[in-house]
C-alpha cells in the first residue's frame, strides 16, 4: 500500500520535474520572476500546459530561453515581447485584447446576442400572424363528406 501511495504521489508531481536542475537560476529574484514568466508561456508541442510543466523539449528551450533574456537583463515586458516576436501570439496562454484577438473575444459574445435578436423577433411574428379563419364548408361539400363517411 506504501509503494502505491508514493507511485500515485510522484506521478501526481511529474509536472514539478519538468524544470530540470540545471536549469534554475542561482540568483532566486531572477528564477521567481522567471517562474512567473513561464506561468504565462504556452507549450507549443503540448498547447494547454506552460512550459514550466511541459517535458517537451522545446518548452526547455523556451525555459531557457527565459532565463538567458532575465540573466541579460530584460524586464519581465521585455522577455514576453521577445518571445511572442519570436513565437508568434500563440505562444501566451492568456491572449492580449486588441487587434485580430479583439474580433475573436468579441465575436462568440456579439453572435450569441444577434441568435437571442433574430429568435425574438421570429417568435414575436409568429405569434402576431394569426391563423386564417376557417370557412364553413359549402353545400356541396357537406354532401360529398357524408357521402365518404358513408352517413
Amino acid at each position: 500500500m506504501k509503494h502505491l501511495v508514493l507511485a500515485l504521489g510522484l506521478l501526481l508531481a511529474l509536472p514539478a520535474f519538468a524544470v530540470q536542475p540545471d536549469e534554475i537560476l542561482d540568483d532566486p529574484a531572477l528564477e521567481a520572476r522567471a517562474r512567473d514568466i513561464s506561468q504565462g508561456l504556452r507549450c507549443l508541442v503540448c498547447r494547454n500546459e506552460n512550459i514550466d510543466d511541459s517535458n517537451a523539449d522545446l518548452a526547455r528551450d523556451l525555459r531557457l530561453l527565459v532565463r538567458e533574456r532575465l540573466v541579460a537583463g530584460d524586464s519581465n515586458e521585455e522577455v514576453v515581447d521577445y518571445i511572442v516576436d519570436r513565437y508568434g501570439e500563440y505562444v501566451l496562454l492568456k491572449p492580449t485584447l486588441r487587434g485580430a484577438n479583439l474580433i475573436l473575444w468579441i465575436a462568440g459574445p456579439a453572435m450569441l446576442l444577434l441568435a437571442l435578436g433574430i429568435g425574438g423577433v421570429y417568435i414575436r411574428s409568429r405569434r402576431r400572424s394569426t391563423e386564417p379563419a376557417a370557412s364553413p364548408l359549402s353545400a356541396s361539400e357537406r354532401a360529398r363528406l357524408k357521402q365518404i363517411t358513408g352517413e
